[in-house]
């Protein structure tokens, strides 16, 4: 039996205050499948970034159990959760976070060397990822040079670079104006069911997140129930 891309057990999460424990997860349980793509909803400070932060092993909950393709992260040291973490997860953000002194490609093709893969054969991945989006062109531009939508399909192939399991996406279409948005989520849905990933994605956008395989809705610090997608 294939163990789920991400498992979530029963995750909680509180921050210490002045005034006290601020719980901001109070017990979510999640599974997503290889070539599953899952909206998370849910409004300002229902814990989305935490719940993503918790699954991308950026943080360690107060409790419950994160595995990784059937690895209990929760059992690893700091090393041990970067590792895993570089060899499974990618991610992509609101703001694509590209490096303005570097071309598109060589943004793409820095994750892969420092994962230890030759120059060359992170050159023809990086090509092949852009041709996949439609930027086979601007490869040897820089992020200054291109419009906000071609950013933001630079980062989210550079997020799929390093050949994860499993895509992390924070809000990435917000920054962008609805019909570069359509054209990005788009571009990012295809190359994630190309690739077969699975991906948790954060979106205020309904009208996305209806597009996707699962909708869940996180409320108060709680994962309230899938919903079932258009």
């Amino acid at each position: 039996m294939i163990a789920p891309v991400l498992e979530l057990r029963d995750i909680k999460r509180s921050y210490k205050q002045a005034s006290g424990d601020l719980p901001v997860l109070r017990g979510c349980s999640l599974q997503i499948n290889a070539g599953e793509t899952v909206a998370l909803i849910g409004p300002s400070g229902s814990g989305k970034s935490t719940l993503l932060h918790s699954a991308g092993l950026l943080e360690r909950p107060d409790s419950g159990e994160v595995m990784i393709a059937g690895q209990d992260a929760m059992n690893l040291d700091d090393a041990g959760r970067t590792a895993l973490r570089r060899a499974t997860i990618g991610f992509v953000y609101q703001f694509h976070h590209l490096l303005p002194e570097f071309s598109a490609l060589e943004n793409i093709v820095l994750p892969q060397m420092i994962a230890g893969v030759a120059k060359k054969t992170a050159e023809i991945r990086a090509r092949e990822l852009l041709e996949l989006v439609g930027l086979a062109a601007r490869a040897d531009h820089r992020p200054g040079m291109l419009s906000g939508g071609e950013q933001q399909r630079v980062a989210i192939v550079r997020a799929l670079a390093n050949k994860p399991k499993l895509l992390i996406a924070d809000e990435p279409t917000g920054n962008l104006d609805p019909a570069t948005a359509d054209h990005v989520f788009v571009a990012l849905q295809n190359l994630v069911k190309s690739q077969g990933l699975a991906m948790l994605m954060a979106t205020h956008n309904h009208d996305l997140a209806a597009r996707m395989g699962r909708t869940v809705l996180i409320q108060d610090g709680v994962l309230a129930g899938a919903l079932a997608a258009g």
